[in-house]
């Protein structure tokens, strides 16, 4: 990322299957209400720290829940979605024949992949799927042609894909990073803060 650009990184709100704890990857589902909520906050919080909104670029992945958190946030924002980007890039990283399994279920479903997953979490990709090596290498294509200030909306592999590539965090750490829906990231000169 640039020198001097300022990058508010959100991910989208809540879903039913990010409430069931069920791998969406690049399934097309909507937000739930508490994710509509988490959306407003996000962009009433934007709109109060953020003093010259035209200085922005708007950008978000194409999926539904993610279009769908953006124009809330524009809405909080007094603004349309004219002029918003949507750049497939940002999708979510896809999970394979994962999508549409319950976290729980997957030890018994698919315990050969758990076992690979948990020793090279990095490296691992589901049958059909991406590794976070790949989602890495869109990422960055996307953090280079950014060129000003910009609002993004995406998911979580994302947001800890940027984090590994803008704040130098371990590649191990990487799946544990925190990836809250109510809190926007900010980086900033290779530092990250919270709003």
């Amino acid at each position: 990322m640039r020198p001097g650009l300022t990058l508010y990184f959100i991910r989208h709100g809540e879903t039913d299957w990010n409430a069931q704890q069920r791998y969406q990857g690049q399934h097309d589902i909507p937000l739930n209400d508490r994710g509509r909520q988490q959306a407003l906050r996000n962009g009433e919080t934007l709109k109060a720290a953020i003093e010259d909104l035209t200085a922005l670029d708007f950008v978000a992945s194409p999926l539904q829940r993610t279009h769908e958190t953006m124009r809330i946030i524009r809405r909080a924002m007094g603004l349309g979605m004219d002029g918003v980007q949507f750049d497939d890039r940002l999708r979510e990283m896809s999970y394979g024949h994962w999508e549409g399994q319950l976290l729980s279920d997957l030890p018994h479903v698919d315990p050969e992949g758990v076992a690979l997953r948990a020793a090279d979490t990095w490296n691992w990709q589901p049958r059909g799927g991406e590794s976070y090596q790949d989602l890495s290498g869109r990422v960055g294509a996307w953090i280079n042609s950014i060129t000003r200030d910009t609002i993004a909306v995406s998911h979580g592999g994302v947001s800890r894909a940027l984090r590994h590539l803008v704040l130098g965090t371990d590649r191990s750490e990487v799946p544990r990073l925190p990836v809250p829906q109510d809190r926007i990231i900010v980086i900033r000169d290779g530092q990250m803060t919270w709003l």
